[in-house]
């Protein structure tokens, strides 16, 4: 991938009302693709309007969420004569108190060629020529923009998942860069849970609901945790999963993925799994992974 980059003028530290990314660039090169990037971490997203609109739309979006924002806006000539205002529209938004960005997408002809090929659909520019007449007319046409970008990504290397990532790096939080675990407890009487990535059963560690004393409390109280996390196999499970699932978790994260859940079961949901989860949890978190629990039948009779 090629990246290149000017500085931000708001890169610094300072007080902004919202952050603006205009999406443009030449059609092929994943304009839609970055945006539905932007869409996934909640970026409020408007595809192909007239860059008049833009301050507008920004302003009413901003007053309905009534916080800082973050709004993205795809702009390409196919919206018509109003696409020659984008410079004047540019210039506008950074005078505001805003953080604005122009992203400029673009691939070499030869990728681009190929891509609407694979879709068999004509360039939006080709008129009565063929697709390559059509890319070098937007080319030229977008020229001054790819100049004025502040990020300009080359996609010509890059498939749909690593453009992806490379939109969530470049405009996602740190917590949004990262994969977040969903560590999930669930009683196998209850049904396995569909949302799963991996499934394991625990059942084969001795099972607090037999021990009197035991069986009105749960895996989050410490007496039933030492009881579970004691016994040996249960004790070598937590050891060997975590093992296991540190591969799973690194390759998903280079494969752009970003939620992962991972259940345990027992057989009510109520201990034994319980108690492992927020094991595993605690040693994950304490890896550098994000990691949320939830207990789904902990609170069931």
């Amino acid at each position: 991938m090629s990246t290149e980059q000017t500085l931000d003028p708001l890169d610094s530290e300072g007080d902004v009302r919202g952050e603006v990314v205009i999406i443009t660039g030449l059609a092929g090169a994943g304009r839609e693709t970055a945006a539905h990037a932007l869409e996934d971490m909640g970026w409020y997203v408007v595809y192909n309007i007239a860059p008049q609109l833009i301050p507008t739309l920004y302003e009413l979006q901003a007053s309905a969420e009534g916080r800082v924002t973050r709004f993205a806006v795809v702009v390409d000539p196919r919206s018509g004569p109003f696409f020659s205002e984008l410079a004047d529209v540019v210039a506008e938004l950074r005078k505001a108190d805003l953080r604005l960005r122009l992203l400029f997408l673009t691939a070499d002809e030869s990728t681009l060629v190929r891509r609407f090929d694979s879709v068999r659909r004509p360039h939006p520019l080709q008129g009565e020529e063929g697709v390559l007449e059509g890319i070098r007319r937007e080319r030229e046409m977008l020229a001054p923009y790819r100049r004025s970008a502040d990020l300009v990504i080359d996609t010509s290397p890059l498939n749909v998942h690593q453009l992806m990532m490379t939109m969530r790096q470049t405009f996602g939080s740190t917590a949004e860069q990262r994969l977040t675990v969903t560590l999930l407890s669930f009683g196998f009487k209850y049904g396995i849970p569909l949302e799963a990535d991996h499934v394991s059963d625990v059942r084969f560690i001795p099972n607090p609901y037999w021990i009197p004393e035991l069986k009105p409390k749960r895996g989050t109280d410490p007496e039933v945790a030492e009881f579970v996390l004691s016994d040996h196999n249960g004790a070598e499970f937590v050891e060997k999963y975590l093992e296991m699932i540190t591969p799973v978790l690194r390759g998903y994260s280079s494969e752009n993925k970003h939620f992962t859940t991972l259940a345990i079961g027992c057989t009510g949901g109520k201990h034994r799994s319980v108690a492992v989860t927020e094991k595993i949890a605690e040693q994950l978190r304490h890896a550098g992974h994000a990691v949320r629990i939830r207990h789904r039948d902990l609170g069931r009779e």
